[in-house]
């Protein structure tokens, strides 16, 4: 899995979990808020209902009492509410026989006492609070209020808290899966051209969409990073193509005039050795001048839409029967495989390219190994791979052997200029491809892909 993929995985996770932990904490807080609202608003109404029984019993004595407890009894105003009115030796005077608080518990002469009890007399056992307020007379004063309608609320809305939260755990998967989609698909923008750029197009860039956000700011950012690098490089290639161009002339004529004392040294002489010798590094040089102009002429090209269809299964067989007998003197087997598959381009910079990877392989590979060249269509692109079985290249290394004039050997024994991998790369960018270093297990695996021509 990309680490891009688990990370917006972990973000959407991270998401739902904090909506569902907010949901729940809201919800309970509602919860708990109605819960002492009815409770309270319960509490009052005992209260209420407890002051006006003790004033009418102020005004008018214990009958008085007495017979406003029977009347609110026989004619209530609220079904729920209930009233008692003991005497001291425990005997009801009116109302209904509600049970009085547990013994020790009531409170000083008129002040009314909180308790709780289930009534059984109703078909749920409703929850019931009451007050009960000792009487001057020893008589006790019990009022009290049936909770059905405010016991009903919270179950209904603990019902529908528990539906909410099933809805909640719905939509917060959904905003997960919305919020890691849409990472997911910056990130993959994002991911896909810098793979580009890995693979050596600097002309790629990281789309901006001027939403001003996070991802916004930093596809910036790269864009700028990738513009200033692209500059440096540019000016580092106009450098070396103009040193190269202005230095080719004379040493051309340097070239020619060393040959022109070599022919009339004495053969076999030490004179002639060294002038052979001369001759040979002027060569070399030119060759590497005669590399970085045709490189940063294949660099500024640019493929037209009308370009050639170009048979690479042809490319890879004159490849093979040109190293063939420089294989042979090593012992080295070239084998093509594949099957035939066409791209769209340059013929002679697409050969030049596969030269180029076959003569690194031959370079490379011990005596006696086989070198493979392959070709094969693979839905809309063709991959051309060129392996061996040689030491291969560490994978730190595999970047900066398409650098010019990059060369893995300390020593720079070998021939060589350093830029036939930058020459190949060249080419392959040039026609829309990429170009990978693999691991052959032994060996080394180059891959190209190019895109494939339209029938």
């Amino acid at each position: 899995m990309a680490p891009w993929r688990s990370t917006s995985r972990r973000l959407a996770l991270m998401v739902s979990a904090a909506f569902l932990l907010a949901f729940m904490l809201i919800g309970a807080g509602v919860y708990f808020g109605v819960s002492v609202l009815l409770e309270k608003d319960s509490q009052d109404v005992l209260r209420l209902q407890t002051a006006g029984l003790l004033d009418v019993a102020r005004s008018g004595g214990m009958p008085a009492l007495r017979q406003e407890v029977q009347s609110r009894t026989e004619q209530p105003d609220d079904p729920d509410s209930a009233f008692a009115l003991w005497d001291a030796n425990g005997r009801l005077l009116a109302g209904t026989a509600l049970p009085l608080p547990a013994s020790g518990a009531t409170t000083a002469v008129g002040t009314s006492y909180s308790y709780e009890f289930s009534d059984e007399d109703t078909d749920d056992d409703a929850r019931t609070m009451a007050h009960a307020t000792p009487l001057g007379d020893g008589n006790v004063l019990v009022v009290a209020l049936r909770t059905r309608a405010q016991d009903g609320f919270r179950r209904l809305m603990l019902r529908t808290s528990v539906a909410t939260l099933v809805a909640a755990i719905a939509l917060g998967m959904l905003l997960g899966w919305l919020v890691s989609r849409w990472v997911t698909e910056r990130l993959r923008a994002l991911d896909a051209t810098t793979q580009r750029i890995t693979a050596g197009d600097m002309t790629q860039r990281v789309r901006v969409d001027g939403s001003g956000d996070a991802f916004d700011l930093l596809a910036q950012r790269v864009n700028s990073m990738l513009d200033r690098i692209n500059g440096l490089m540019e000016g580092v290639r106009a450098a070396t193509d103009h040193i190269a161009h202005d230095l080719r002339t004379p040493l051309t004529r340097l070239r020619n005039r060393l040959d022109d004392l070599r022919e009339d040294a004495e053969p076999g002489s030490s004179q002639r050795t060294s002038l052979d010798t001369a001759v040979n590094d002027t060569d070399q040089l030119l060759g590497t001048f005669a590399g970085l102009l045709r490189l940063s002429r294949i660099e500024a090209q640019s493929l037209g839409p009308d370009a050639p269809r170009v048979p690479l299964w042809p490319l890879l067989e004159d490849a093979q029967d040109m190293y063939a007998p420089i294989a042979a003197e090593r012992g080295i087997r070239i084998e093509v495989d594949g099957e035939a598959a066409d791209a769209q381009g340059d013929a002679d910079q697409l050969f030049q390219m596969v030269l180029n990877l076959l003569d690194n392989a031959i370079k490379y590979t011990p005596d006696g190994s086989m070198v493979r060249l392959a070709v094969r269509p693979h839905g809309p692109v063709v991959v051309v791979d060129v392996a061996d079985q040689g030491a291969g290249i560490p994978e730190e290394d595999r970047l900066r052997v398409f650098d010019r004039f990059e060369r893995l050997e300390a020593h720079r024994g070998s021939p060589g200029s350093g830029l036939g991998l930058s020459l190949v790369r060249a080419i392959a960018t040039r026609h829309g491809g990429r170009i990978e270093l693999l691991d052959h297990h032994p060996g080394l695996l180059v891959r190209v892909t190019l895109p494939r021509a339209v029938a």
